[in-house]
């Protein structure tokens, strides 16, 4: 058994009025986007790097810089998928995800975004936990200031 941890956190972009909100693949219409490169799904990318804690193959960085500016790819289930390459004689068989953020509201959305994952990973959705918190306000997160995401996948 192995299992990797993942983190991730963008800041919103008040700004870009093009952009959409995506989060664990989903889009959340009216939403204010998160700043990055790529779609900013934090989601994705907390997941992204908790596959290479278990292959121990980076991808967010050098790979994902030069998947998303070398060549556009901004949808981080690209990045994903590039870490599921690296998985050599295990299989994620559960990803347990926690989100913190006051807006948007997540939960509404969580079995829409267990679904997206499930299939991503090709397990069962009852194998994707997916909890979400405010914080009660004390970072920057639940000061509506961004989305932060931490994951753990489980391998064997």
């Amino acid at each position: 058994m192995k299992v990797g941890i993942g983190q991730d956190s963008h800041r919103f972009d008040f700004e870009n009025k093009n952009k959409k909100f995506i989060l664990g693949g989903v889009h959340f219409e009216g939403v204010t986007p998160l700043a990055g490169n790529s779609d900013a799904d934090v989601v994705l990318h907390a997941l992204t790097n908790a596959i290479s804690g278990v292959t121990c193959v980076n991808i967010l960085g050098k790979k994902a810089d030069e998947m998303c500016l070398k060549k556009g790819i901004t949808d981080s289930s690209e990045y994903v998928k590039e870490a599921l390459k690296y998985l050599v004689d295990v299989k994620i068989v559960h990803v347990s995800i926690s989100i913190e953020c006051s807006y948007p509201k997540i939960t509404p959305k969580i079995p829409e975004m267990r679904k997206v994952i499930s299939n991503l990973l090709n397990i069962p959705e009852n194998s994707v936990g997916i909890t979400a918190t405010s914080g009660e306000g004390l970072s920057q997160f639940g000061q509506c200031q961004g989305v932060q995401a931490f994951c753990i996948v489980t391998a064997l």
